[in-house]
């Protein structure tokens, strides 16, 4: 009894020591699930398998294992194609950081933006270099949408660059320099932190806004004399807005291209074709063919000849220019008995709401200063054109020159307006 009592009570301690030994979790049973779950992710996606030679052999799944979405997109026999993420030439994005561009940091002392101020802001210089200067984001972005060749940007904040067209930049000098260093050499009241040096522009070249372009007239317009740069940039914004076809300047006048008359127009310059320094001998080449010429001068020599005697009285002829009436009266007294006075050119007085817009019409300004030149008046008295006056009140000075401009322009519109809709009412008709 002695014996089996012990042998019971060592089997009772060695069973006690296999159930101690034992995990209270079934850890087996646990992996094992865990196994089952990756080999079923697995079988639900290709896998690449690197042999021991390094190749690398893609594992597809087997038919009928696809995901259901993809099962119900591609037919049976059909493999299963992945989305192309692939985007367009045309509409992939371009950001600053994928163009590429870098830009310089000026260091103090550094003397690259003073030497180009100088170049620009003279005008032999400036002609001399063909380079001018643009101000201001908006007047920069008109350049380069019509075609202007930039050089150089100065500008104190990168945003302001950022605001350009990115592909117009390429090539482009982008130096990045103090706000106070712009604002000391800027034109502005208020400086907007970005100046660009450009290829002085070429209007043959020039890409013109197509809404610009389909309001063409057959008008032109030509400066003669005209010296202040306020009234220049005026003029040529009037004539962008009346839709002239071209703008002539003749020696004399001021460069258009000049900082203060580029801030006048307000981007007329890159809205109507412009044609600098001028001699009177080659100017006709510019005009279209029967183009008639008409000056607007209310002093000239024969407007008193040729108006009523009491014309004055309703502000015909102004008092101011007289001198020019007698120094034409007093070269004309110098001529001895018989002599010529055949270069003296005898242009027809008319208002200037009459019809004058039958042919190709061209417009004479003078300045106010000097006014008219005598080769206008026989460029005029040459193709058929008259003189236009614009009356005003007795005792008011001669209009200034860019209103006279804008008044003459926005006749001639209105005039050539009215033949178009008379033309398309008669064909109509018929």
């Amino acid at each position: 009894m002695t014996q089996p009592t012990g042998r019971r009570k060592m089997a009772a301690r060695l069973r006690g020591l296999v159930w101690a030994s034992r995990p209270l979790l079934p850890v087996v049973q646990t992996w094992d699930l865990h196994a089952r779950r990756w080999v079923r992710a697995l079988r639900r996606s290709p896998v690449r398998v690197v042999s021991p030679s390094g190749q690398v052999v893609e594992r597809k799944p087997g038919p009928g294992k696809q995901p259901p979405r993809a099962a119900a997109e591609t037919g049976p026999h059909e493999p299963q194609r992945k989305p192309s993420l692939q985007v367009p030439p045309s509409q992939k994005p371009c950001t600053w950081e994928d163009s590429g561009l870098r830009y310089d940091k000026a260091l103090p002392g550094d003397r690259r933006l003073s030497s180009v101020m100088t170049i620009v802001k003279s005008r032999p210089f400036r002609e001399k270099h063909g380079k001018i200067l643009l101000e201001g984001r908006r007047l920069i972005a008109d350049a380069l949408r019509a075609g202007a060749v930039p050089k150089v940007f100065f500008f104190s904040r990168l945003e302001y660059l950022k605001e350009l067209p990115i592909d117009k930049l390429k090539g482009v000098s982008l130096i990045k320099v103090k706000f106070e260093d712009i604002k000391d050499w800027s034109d502005l009241v208020t400086p907007q932190g970005i100046m660009g040096i450009f290829a002085k522009p070429d209007h043959v070249k020039m890409t013109y806004p197509e809404t610009q372009l389909r309001h063409l007239l057959p008008l032109l317009l030509i400066c003669d004399n005209l010296r202040d740069p306020g009234n220049l940039g005026t003029i040529l914004r009037s004539a962008a807005g009346a839709g002239c076809s071209k703008v002539l300047l003749t020696k004399g006048c001021v460069d258009a291209w000049e900082p203060k008359v580029l801030r006048a127009a307000m981007g007329a310059h890159f809205q109507v074709p412009i044609v600098n320094n001028l001699d009177w001998e080659t100017l006709p080449d510019y005009l279209p063919t029967d183009t008639r010429v008409y000056v607007a001068d209310n002093c000239g020599l024969y407007a008193q000849a040729h108006m009523s005697n009491k014309a004055s009285d309703h502000g015909w002829v102004c008092d101011q220019q007289l001198s020019k009436l007698h120094k034409y009266e007093e070269e004309e007294e110098d001529l001895e008995p018989g002599a010529s006075k055949a270069w003296l050119p005898e242009v027809e007085v008319q208002s200037y709401d009459l019809d004058w817009t039958e042919a190709p019409a061209a417009v004479v300004i003078g300045g106010e200063t000097h006014g008219v030149s005598l080769e206008s008046l026989q460029l005029a008295e040459s193709t058929g054109g008259k003189r236009l006056l614009i009356p005003v009140v007795p005792g008011v000075d001669s209009l200034n020159s860019a209103m006279a401009a804008s008044i003459l322009l926005f006749e001639g519109k209105r005039q050539l307006r009215v033949r178009a809709e008379h033309v398309s009412r008669d064909r109509s008709s018929h």
